[in-house]
């Protein structure tokens, strides 16, 4: 059953990869923008900006600002002004998001080669010249505050929010790259534009596209618009590690809930270290026996998983909603333990390897993934063609390097925790 599966989830990767060949994969510079650019043989044309920085760019107080910014700028620019820019975008048939993460915010797009010219129009005009009207400011910023206010009704968002402030607290990724009610609340329309003035310039973009469009054309769509922009003088560099404080820590939050919901987080090394692909098959190990021992053999959770974060500070963590939390996370503790003590045969390694990269491909198989995967590999190990050499680090991991990798990290857990706080031993949480 395994086996058939296994192959099925190939052929399903095998013809995703047809639905999107990759004819060449290049890196340039316009003016100041750096650009990868993977070239594909179909009609669709998919880019995302990294605007660099995240929460390294904020304070606890500005905390939302950038993806405020994208999100107003939506509403109207200078060549689009009001209505009309949003029905320019509907004619066109054209998507276009933004995404904060705590590396970087993003704006994407995703059109069709026939509509690529005045697809291109509206996105950029978005980015170089946003009227920012007062009403705009106003009602984007009333609506992103009453959504984050709703991470207050839902146990999973918040108890992400609360986790990263606890594991990360005195470090950039303490910070929600949305923002809180507070921070978002106090944002003005003069610091949007100071801040897009500022901070709108080539040395902190990053253009990846992946779609079929000639080299030179792509090259002159940039150089008229974002290559038009100051160059300024940033330099991405990731977060330093070591700021999160050695040792378990514990946040609870009492809520009469059904259930209780457990999140805790271990800090990784850079993205580029040697120890990554170790520590990715770990965890995926680590979340498979858990899921094992804990749902399937105890039936004490719907939901439970070990998680690896890919940032520029690797970090891995532990989930899990239960009504019987000491003894599920007495459980936890022990599989942990068992990670760490004991080595798992290498040859045992290649099956569990060769689905965990089965897995991944097939949820990474967009041109949005791909296009994430691409900037991951450029701005975390320095050079996009490191993408390439996924598969063979990961299957390089021996058995001796899961060990090591789980006694090195999995440790000094720093948990949130909302539901009854009668039914679980703070020291036990204490101690991962």
């Amino acid at each position: 059953m395994i086996r058939a599966l296994a192959l099925l989830l190939l052929s399903a990767s095998a013809l995703a990869a047809q639905a999107l060949p990759d004819t060449g994969t290049i890196r340039f510079e316009v003016g100041g923008v750096r650009v990868i650019h993977r070239q594909t043989d179909n009609n669709l044309f998919f880019a995302k900006l990294y605007l660099l920085g995240g929460t390294q760019l904020v304070t606890a107080e500005t905390a939302g600002l950038e993806p405020l910014l994208l999100e107003v700028s939506e509403r109207g620019s200078a060549r689009y002004p009001g209505e009309r820019l949003r029905r320019a975008l509907a004619r066109t048939g054209a998507q276009m998001g933004v995404e904060a993460t705590r590396d970087w915010t993003v704006l994407g797009v995703g059109t069709t080669t026939d509509r690529l010219d005045s697809t291109w129009a509206i996105y950029t005009d978005r980015l170089l010249r946003p009227t920012l009207a007062t009403d705009d400011v106003e009602f984007v910023r009333a609506n992103t505050v009453a959504a984050l206010a709703q991470r207050e009704d839902s146990p999973d968002a918040l108890l992400e929010y609360l986790a990263d402030s606890v594991a990360f607290a005195g470090h950039p990724y303490g910070i929600s790259p949305r923002g809180t009610v507070s921070s978002v609340g106090r944002i003005t329309r003069e610091q949007l534009q100071r801040f897009h003035s500022e901070q709108m310039q080539q040395s902190r973009m990053l253009l990846v596209v992946v779609g079929n469009v000639p080299r030179a054309k792509l090259r002159q769509m940039i150089a008229s618009t974002l290559g038009t922009l100051p160059r300024g003088d940033y330099r991405w560099t990731a977060p330093v590690t070591g700021q999160a404080r050695p040792g378990s820590s514990v946040l609870i939050e009492p809520r009469r809930l059904p259930t209780n919901y457990i999140l805790g987080w271990w800090e990784g090394p850079p993205a580029g270290h040697p120890d990554v692909p170790a520590l990715r098959v770990a965890s995926a190990i680590l979340s498979g026996r858990l899921f094992a021992e804990v749902r399937s053999r105890r039936n004490l959770t719907y939901a439970v998983e070990a998680r690896y974060r890919d940032e520029a500070l690797t970090s891995g963590g532990l989930y899990v909603t239960t009504t019987r939390p000491d003894t599920t996370l007495g459980i936890m503790r022990a599989e942990i333990r068992n990670l760490q003590t004991f080595e798992i045969p290498t040859e045992n390694l290649r099956p569990l390897i060769q689905q965990f990269l089965t897995e991944y491909f097939l949820d990474n198989e967009s041109s949005g993934e791909q296009a994430d995967f691409l900037a991951r590999a450029e701005l975390y190990r320095g050079d996009f063609r490191a993408a390439e050499r996924f598969v063979a680090d990961l299957r390089a991991v021996t058995g001796e390097d899961v060990q090591r990798v789980a006694r090195t990290y999995m440790r000094g857990i720093r948990f949130a925790y909302i539901g009854n706080p009668s039914q679980v031993n703070r020291f036990r949480l204490m101690g991962f």
